[in-house]
């Protein structure tokens, strides 16, 4: 295999938690026992959702936990002309097309029917436009390394969006495109993005970029029940290296790589270093959903 490039990729609409702490930790661990380069990408493509100073916090977050990343910051919003090369192509090969279709107008569906496919569309209004996801119609089939053979079947997936109507790009066409650019060879991430992946897969086969390896991580949940995430208000982490400490344990605690006891206030730096050289994807156990509750969140 080339050489190993992982990315953690958060988008800035507010600070960092303990479920963001997971998700990190696991690809930075993941990245250096495999003697690989670690990047970090702030996907800022959705200014209305980012407010100002949460991209400077989550840097300061990650540096206070010790996950130092390699080379520049890469910015999404940086990004327009290579996201509209690869729309361009797309459309190009007949696999992109504009939609003025609105949500209500298809509630009834359970997938955006593919009324604008053929270019019958309402003149005049607003347009996003789509993936059309029904040509080369074999199934989308990869092995995320924990939960094993993952067989998705394009007619069920629907033609997802690229850029909407209000001309900003889609998260699906810029994480294809800069996981290409910056050569990513691994991703690791939460399961509740493994069902974009097939989308994510079809368009590397469409633009004929590198397929990467996925590793979709338990998610953490809160003791009610809900997905730790900044929608439901889960605390951020600390810059604090005291509270830092203790967090760290127990992310990988909750990552069932079973870090000593008394390494649970050992320095950032130590506790990283053994968790470096003893990572093993093999030790997670591959259940989507796991609860806070042993990490005092």
């Amino acid at each position: 295999m080339s050489h190993y490039r992982g990315r953690f990729a958060p988008t800035p609409s507010g600070p960092l938690h303990f479920g963001s702490l997971v998700a990190a930790l696991a690809s930075f661990l993941d990245a250096r026992h495999a003697g690989g380069e670690w990047l970090l990408r702030i996907e800022d493509i959705d200014p209305p959702r980012c407010p100002a100073g949460a991209a400077e916090t989550i840097l300061r977050q990650l540096e206070a936990c010790g996950l130092h990343w390699d080379g520049p910051v890469r910015w999404q919003h940086d990004r327009d002309e290579a996201y509209a090369a690869a729309l361009a192509r797309l459309e190009s090969l007949g696999l992109a097309y504009p939609c003025s279709c609105s949500r209500k107008q298809w509630r009834d569906f359970p997938i955006y029917p593919g009324w604008c496919r053929e270019g019958v569309r309402e003149p005049g209004k607003p347009v996003a436009w789509r993936l059309r996801s029904d040509l080369g119609l074999r199934p989308v089939v990869w092995q995320d390394r924990l939960f094993g053979e993952q067989r998705f079947d394009p007619a069920e997936l629907g033609d997802v969006v690229l850029k909407r109507k209000d001309g900003l790009w889609a998260y699906q066409l810029a994480v294809v495109v800069d996981d290409a650019d910056q050569g990513i060879t691994d991703v690791v991430r939460g399961h509740d993005l493994l069902d974009n992946t097939p989308w994510q897969r079809q368009l590397q086969h469409a633009l004929g970029l590198p397929e990467p390896r996925y590793l979709h991580l338990p998610l953490i949940m809160s003791g009610d029940g809900q997905k730790l995430s900044k929608q439901n208000l889960a605390p951020p982490l600390p810059l604090e290296d005291a509270a830092v400490r203790p967090l760290l344990h127990r992310a990988l605690v909750a990552m069932d790589q079973a870090p000593p006891a008394e390494l649970a206030t050992a320095p950032v730096a130590d506790q990283l270093a053994r968790a470096i050289t003893t990572w093993d994807v093999g030790r997670i156990h591959a259940h989507p959903e796991r609860t806070a509750t042993a990490t005092g969140h």
